[in-house]
């Protein structure tokens, strides 16, 4: 029979193992780096780069935090109306949750703070989510599309098919009311009240639709404009080859296969982008590139810090 103390550790270690899985894989990949490259050689790369770029690197990136809350502001008006400093805390203690937790798994706190700050239904905000993250997945795929379409031998094709995927979310939305109906038809009578929520949870009309849409394309912009900024700073070249790592940095976390932290994948993400969009191979500038990756990667993990310190100062709601 487990006495009380050993029971008590026990329950701690299975509430809190992912974040230990997490600490334990942050501090490993810290040990690989310093054997490998050694942390003087990676954090040298930001002294050839200057403070005046890394500066305004972190504001841009910042900046997009703010966006990404008017998104969800704009998404639920009625009870995030006038509260949008508890909102923008909100995303940021989730954002910090996705990129530090394993496998996406720190998408479920959005949903469960909604409901705790705003009382918005758990399949509602789950439906939001959902939405917000395939329109994301679409916008960097679209993003990437333009680099494949400029590559194409076959341009004019290639820019048709293009063309049509980046429609998919106009015709999506268009098509929602018959896709819930079936769903409706298909599921269970238990599952009625869960495909209501979920309808609740798509943007009310085409014009929220658009600004959802327009929103999610401009951030991304800003956030893929400066990620490959900072690789070219960081001697990644050409331009094609730093505008694929950043959009592949940032398609690793978007999928669902991501590390705690984005240790590794990210970075890895990042190279194989690059050398896809047209990047050296070689042993030396495959060196630089990596070392750049694990930059970016660690600019992403500050811009994160930094957005999670700023919604902090934000006072707690004292009434739902």
């Amino acid at each position: 029979m487990k006495t009380p103390m050993v029971a008590s550790r026990q329950s701690w270690f299975i509430r809190n193992r992912m974040m230990l899985l997490t600490l334990v894989v942050v501090f490993a990949y810290a040990a690989f780096i310093e054997w490998f490259w050694g942390w003087n050689s990676i954090l040298a790369q930001w002294a050839e780069v200057g403070v005046v770029p890394i500066l305004v690197a972190l504001l841009l990136l910042t900046s997009t935090y703010f966006l990404r809350t008017w998104r969800f502001y704009d998404y639920f008006p009625r009870e995030t109306a006038g509260h949008y400093g508890t909102l923008f805390r909100v995303t940021q203690i989730h954002n910090l949750l996705n990129i530090m937790m394993p496998f996406r798994t720190g998408e479920t706190s959005f949903p469960v703070l909604m409901r705790s700050e705003f009382g918005i239904p758990l399949a509602r905000a789950t439906s939001a989510l959902l939405v917000m993250r395939l329109l994301d997945l679409h916008a960097l795929l679209a993003a990437a599309g333009v680099g494949l379409a400029i590559a194409s031998p076959h341009r004019i094709l290639a820019w048709v098919v293009w063309l049509c995927f980046l429609l998919v979310p106009v015709a999506a939305f268009a098509l929602r009311r018959p896709l819930i109906r079936l769903a409706a038809k298909v599921l269970p009578g238990k599952a009625k009240a869960l495909v209501d929520e979920i309808e609740r949870g798509l943007p009310a009309d085409a014009a929220a639709f658009a600004r959802a849409w327009m929103t999610t394309i401009v951030n991304w912009l800003v956030k893929v404009a400066v990620l490959a900024w900072a690789l070219g700073l960081m001697q990644v070249a050409p331009l094609a080859a730093s505008f694929g790592g950043a959009l592949g940095g940032e398609l690793s976390s978007v999928l669902p296969v991501h590390a705690p932290g984005g240790v590794g994948t990210y970075p890895a993400g990042i190279t194989a982008g690059a050398i896809a969009f047209g990047a050296s191979r070689q042993k030396e500038a495959l060196d630089i590139l990596a070392q750049a990756s694990i930059n970016t990667h660690l600019l992403i993990v500050v811009s994160a810090l930094t957005g999670t310190a700023l919604a902090l100062l934000v006072p707690k709601r004292k009434t739902r």
